[in-house]
């Protein structure tokens, strides 16, 4: 389109990898494809809201060689909601529950911005389907280690996620073996059990507790006991840090108050890991993988898929097709509205094939 002559890209929410990718598919496609100029808003819709020097140029030159590194170069904000924001002005007074969104329009005005390119998971789509109703031209990128938005097939970010697990799970063994111990394995997964049951498969484990299977602790004791009749003298459980036992709740390690999403889990895996103890006779320990599924290197399959969003995520846009979000459907790519992706999430769903395959190998579930 014409009219678009410069354009915005900015990061949100959580760090994933492939975020870096995103932003140099973006800006390459935008200068060599189109002849834009791009501009990189730091520290997501916070960046959006200061202005000035959180706005930068981005050039060929500035995302060169950043396609395999983890994080984002625009850095991000998981804190941040214009139509709901607090802060505190230029005298020391503070503000809270402010829509400040205008001074977002206005400081996008300010620079020149014609449309902008938004990277992020539910909430910081929900913010750019609202910037959308404000008369901003936006294209969403989906961003979510957790792979549970349901509008496309797979996020980037879910395969280095994936992958990191595994090889954990791959170290985790060989000690498991020598000292004749059960570990247990706790990754990410608040909601969705993707990580959990697809590392669980990959790292060849006993035992797999996502949050869509509420488990007995004694089945997956009794899993491990099998085992060790045929002669194994250890196991692998991996927990996803939203399972949960039956008639039970998730472990949660913290609340932040001032967080749009205050509820932190973590902990289930040393509970799980002391109940297993007492239950099977071997000494167990639990290890937290926590943020390092976040970071580090990015897989190639990440880096296409990242690479595949940026693009189309331009072209989109250069389309008119404001208000939607990049998906992949199947092998393609496509869209969707704004308006119908927000809330939609997706799980590991009873009759399909993630269950079916960990069940045929023997994975205990907990059920």
């Amino acid at each position: 389109m014409s009219e678009i002559k410069r354009i915005g890209v900015m990061t949100a929410g959580g760090d994933c990898p492939g975020l870096n990718a995103v932003i140099r598919a973006v800006t390459k496609t935008a200068i060599q494809k189109y002849g834009l100029e791009v501009v990189g808003i730091k520290h997501g819709y916070r960046g959006l809201f200061l202005g000035g020097d959180e706005f930068v140029n981005l050039t060929l030159d500035k995302v060169s060689g950043i396609i395999s590194k983890g994080g984002t170069i625009l850095y991000s904000s998981n804190k941040d909601n214009l139509f709901d924001y607090t802060y505190t002005d230029e005298k020391g007074v503070e503000h809270k529950n402010v829509d400040m969104s205008d001074v977002g329009v206005e400081n996008l005005k300010k620079a020149g911005i014609d449309a902008m390119v938004i990277i992020g998971g539910d909430g910081t789509l929900t913010s750019g389907r609202d910037f959308a109703r404000k008369g901003v031209k936006v294209i969403g990128v989906p961003k979510t280690i957790d792979n549970d938005l349901a509008a496309t097939e797979t996020t980037f970010g879910f395969d280095t996620a994936v992958a990191t697990a595994t090889e954990s799970i791959d170290r985790l063994r060989t000690t498991a073996e020598s000292h004749s111990r059960v570990i247990v394995v706790e990754v990410m997964g608040r909601y969705a059990g993707f990580i959990g049951i697809a590392s669980a498969i990959a790292g060849g484990c006993d035992a797999c507790l996502i949050p869509e299977v509420p488990y007995d602790i004694n089945k997956v004791a009794d899993a491990i006991k099998a085992n060790r009749a045929r002669g194994k003298n250890f196991g692998l459980v991996v927990v996803a840090e939203g399972a949960k036992p039956k008639d039970g709740e998730v472990v949660v390690s913290k609340v932040v108050e001032d967080s749009p999403d205050p509820i932190r889990l973590g902990g289930i895996g040393t509970v799980v890991a002391d109940q297993l103890e007492k239950l099977v006779g071997l000494e167990c320990r639990a290890t937290i993988l926590g943020h390092v599924q976040r970071g580090g290197t990015t897989t190639a399959n990440d880096r296409i898929l990242s690479t595949r969003y940026g693009t189309y995520a331009v072209d989109l846009l250069m389309e008119g097709k404001f208000g939607n979000m990049v998906a992949l459907k199947g092998a393609e790519l496509g869209y969707e509205s704004l308006e119908n992706v927000i809330g939609a999430n997706k799980a590991v769903e009873e009759d399909g094939y993630w269950l079916k395959t960990a069940r045929n190998i023997g994975i205990c579930m907990g059920d």
